[in-house]
Order: structure tokens, then C-alpha cells, then sequence
């Protein structure tokens, strides 16, 4: 079974999906709704796809470890990709992705402006390898 990976978004939503062995990122990618329950119909529409049993939705937490209203439209979320149908929901924290998904591309040459899309999924993809690391 694949593994999903959401980094959750107002504008954007990055997602990324494991090979069919649960060991790597596969394909990452952007997904634009700002309407959260259309969002997690779309999303678990996608899961169903791609033979994803588990989904590992980022948790946004302070640098202390506190929660702020981030974290609780995190959750919400979580509660609507169940009410969808998502099988299985995992809460991971997220801190520290999108700061490090924008140094990876401004390594790789990306500029600002040409990689806000990018971003979002590099950011899913972080979140999905820091699961996958800690299962193996």
C-alpha cells in the first residue's frame, strides 16, 4: 500500500504519494481549493486512485511545540478526509518543511516567484520521507 503525504494549505495543498512499496516519494504535486470539504473529497478521491492505505497530514506546530490556529484547521481537516472515507488519518509535525522546501529549491536555482506551486509539494514530500524514515 502507498503512503500519502498532505502539507494542507489555504491556497494550495501539497501532496505526495510513495512508491507501491512504502520506501521512497513516487510523485508529488499541488492541489488548488480553497473549499477545505471539496478539498478532502478531492484528496481522498486521489488516495482511492493510487492505492494509498495510510494518510499522513502535517501538523503546523510552534517552534515551542504549541498549537495555534494553524494546527487546528490541521485538524478539522483531519476530521473532514474521515468523513470522506480516508481510512486510516495520522497527524505528523510539520515544523520547519516549508523553511526547509524553499532552502532546497533556492539551492536547486528556483526563484521565489517560479516556484510558490513547488513549494507546497516539496513540502508534502518532506513530511512523507520524515514518516517513511521513522517507519523503516
Amino acid at each position: 500500500m502507498r503512503i500519502m503525504a498532505i502539507d494542507y494549505g489555504d491556497a494550495r495543498i501539497g501532496l505526495a504519494v510513495s512508491d507501491l512499496t512504502g520506501t521512497l516519494c513516487g510523485e508529488a504535486w499541488t492541489l488548488q481549493e480553497w473549499n477545505m470539504e471539496r478539498a478532502a473529497s478531492c484528496i481522498v478521491e486521489e488516495a482511492r486512485k493510487r492505492e494509498v492505505g495510510t494518510i499522513v497530514l502535517g501538523l503546523p506546530k510552534n517552534m515551542d511545540g504549541s498549537e495555534g490556529p494553524r494546527a487546528e484547521k490541521s485538524r478539522q481537516f483531519k476530521a473532514l478526509l474521515e468523513e470522506a472515507g480516508a481510512t486510516e488519518v495520522l497527524l505528523r509535525d510539520e515544523r520547519r518543511t516549508t523553511i526547509d522546501a524553499h532552502r532546497i529549491l533556492h539551492e536547486n536555482g528556483k526563484r521565489m516567484k517560479r516556484h510558490r506551486e513547488t513549494v507546497d509539494a516539496v513540502a508534502a514530500s518532506l513530511i512523507l520521507e520524515s514518516y517513511l524514515g521513522e517507519k523503516r
